[in-house]
């Protein structure tokens, strides 16, 4: 599974860095950015709750 943050949607929220610090950090700016090219099968349900709970609607993922 991979996972990106969409730079132009995401808000700054912080709710992905909240849920799986593992896989999301903050930019410089205080956006969002996933840190792992592979997601790792541990933190897959995390990633994916992370993505349901965007507001913004920012983090895509590719389960392929």
């Amino acid at each position: 599974m991979k996972a990106s943050v969409d730079s132009d949607r995401c808000a700054g929220h912080g709710d992905c860095v909240s849920i799986c610090a593992a896989v999301f950090s903050w930019t410089p700016d205080g956006f969002a950015e996933v840190v792992l090219d592979e997601i790792p099968e541990q933190y897959t349900d995390l990633v994916l709750k992370a993505s349901h709970d965007c507001p913004e609607h920012a983090i895509e993922i590719d389960e392929g």
